[in-house]
């Protein structure tokens, strides 16, 4: 493409921030306009040191005068006045995808839970070793769905390291792994989540599926202990290089899981959804090519047993869920980024985690308290289960609206049942499921600390408010214990309200 000055509208949008980025790192002028002012700008902090000619407000004739090409929000309606000024000017997002294929190679995460963390201690790696991966930099934004993947992998760096998500929607990781160019990724876990969506788990676990049926033929490592990532591959006929892991260590409970025959299997489970099982149409779990024994929790430290040797592995982080993302990782480091495990578990033993996932913010009175994002039933029932081995007993306040409506709400609440010892429903939807538990059994009032139903609309899995979270951790110095667990992006986004009940 010939040398051209190029307009984008919605320079404070993600699409529109990370679209201007692309064509100014290929060297071409750019100028970005949006009618959010600068102070109110969500994303302007990424566009700093970039030549882009910014107008805020109104959009001036001189933009249009001055653009050769013209790159409008994909929502700008097409009978609108500013897209009528366009005319032949016009370069939308799929023109962008089309001219600008991603120069680098792409590295995929996808799976239920345990994307995050996978992909920023991946990404730290490869920082620590000279490599420097692709970065949205779209402050507060997790950035897994939509057009941002796409997008990222188009930016400047060594490598592109995406966390590929979904919300239940068929076809977006498909288009995802295919229009970023993804050449080998990891599945963390599939588990139940967004069911609203979609009616069934077989429907959501399918949609996870397309990240296998687009990656066929190529490279796939995969938590081999989870039957439904091991049924999709029998299921899609995949014949790439298949590299599987688990961990060893004694299964925690039976659980049952849909097969993707249609049968209910028994899941000796290790972590939510993940462990052992036999399924008659042939499912069972593997011998894993990489596998995690000798865990010492408490020590964080684990033996990994790869093809070739036995590593010693310090981890900065706790719960065995984390074992298996950081085994996930050292061979995604390995074979993706080329990597010797002696510089791969250096940056393991420093990496304490992302922020939200177990995290300690703050200590009231002797009583620490942590948040955490588990926000789905397998995640929350992992999670807690990780709290309770290593920390013992422990007061849950539920911040959470479960994706998949009131059957997930139930189980989250029972896990929170399970494994703390008082429970304070802080979300309208963990307060009407306690309004019902303690309906039906009246003994529970001395483990759930509940008052009354508040009128709070959810926002996806945003299922209380600030006052609301910080009501309940209130309630939660109450009780005699002394670590507090808030679980919820709600805990998550409002975390700093513990600042108020220092004072």
């Amino acid at each position: 493409m010939t040398k051209k000055t190029f307009g984008v509208i919605g320079v404070c949008g993600a699409n529109g921030n990370l679209i201007a980025r692309i064509l100014n790192q290929r060297g071409y002028d750019v100028i970005g306009t949006d009618l959010s002012s600068s102070e109110k700008c969500r994303f302007k902090k990424s566009l700093e040191g970039y030549d882009i000619e910014l107008y805020y407000g109104e959009t001036p004739d001189e933009f249009f005068e001055k653009s050769d090409c013209i790159v409008p929000p994909a929502s700008l309606s097409k009978n609108s006045a500013i897209f009528q000024k366009i005319g032949d000017s016009l370069f939308e997002l799929n023109d962008v995808i089309e001219k600008f294929s991603p120069d680098k190679p792409v590295f995929g995460i996808t799976g239920t839970n345990g994307k995050t963390t996978t992909t920023t201690l991946l990404k730290k790696i490869a920082y620590d070793n000279g490599i420097t991966p692709s970065e949205h930099n779209l402050e507060k934004m997790q950035g897994n769905a939509e057009y941002i993947p796409i997008l990222q992998s188009r930016l400047d760096g060594d490598v592109a390291i995406l966390e590929v998500g979904t919300f239940g929607v068929p076809g977006t990781v498909k288009r995802i792994v295919k229009n970023s160019n993804i050449q080998s990724g990891l599945i963390t876990n599939i588990t139940p989540d967004h069911l609203n969506d979609l009616g069934s788990f077989m429907d959501y676990a399918h949609v996870k599926g397309e990240f296998i049926e687009e990656l066929n033929g190529k490279q796939l490592i995969v938590n081999g202990q989870d039957p439904t990532i091991m049924g999709l591959l029998k299921e899609y006929n995949f014949e790439g290089d298949l590299i599987t892991f688990g961990v060893d260590e004694t299964f925690d409970r039976i659980n049952p899981k849909e097969c993707v025959c249609g049968r209910e299997i028994k899941v000796k489970e290790l972590i939510s959804g993940c462990g052992y099982y036999f399924c008659p149409c042939g499912i069972t779990t593997p011998q894993v090519d990489y596998i995690a024994t000798n865990i010492d929790l408490k020590n964080r430290t684990f033996d990994l047993h790869t093809p070739d040797e036995k590593l010693t592995v310090k981890m900065a982080m706790d719960g065995l869920h984390n074992v298996y993302n950081v085994v996930g990782v050292i061979i995604a480091a390995h074979e993706f980024l080329k990597l010797p495990y002696d510089k791969i578990l250096e940056s393991i033993a420093t990496f304490s985690g992302v922020e939200g996932r177990m995290e300690k913010v703050a200590e009231i009175d002797s009583k620490e308290i942590y948040v955490d994002y588990a926000h789905n039933p397998a995640g929350v029932q992992t999670v807690l289960s990780q709290f309770k081995y290593l920390f013992g007993d422990f007061t849950c306040v539920i911040t959470i609206s479960s994706e998949s409506g009131d059957e997930g709400d139930l189980k989250i609440f029972n896990s929170a049942l399970e494994f703390s010892k008082y429970v304070i429903p802080a979300s309208s939807a963990s307060q009407k499921t306690a309004q019902e538990l303690l309906l039906k059994d009246s003994s529970l009032a001395e483990k759930i600390i509940f008052d009354s139903v508040d009128d709070f609309v959810k926002k996806g899995t945003l299922g209380a408010s600030h006052d609301e979270v910080k009501d309940g951790i209130k309630k939660a110095l109450g009780c005699d214990c002394n670590l507090i667990v808030a679980i919820g992006e709600a805990a998550v986004k409002f975390k700093s309200c513990v600042d108020d009940l220092k004072l």
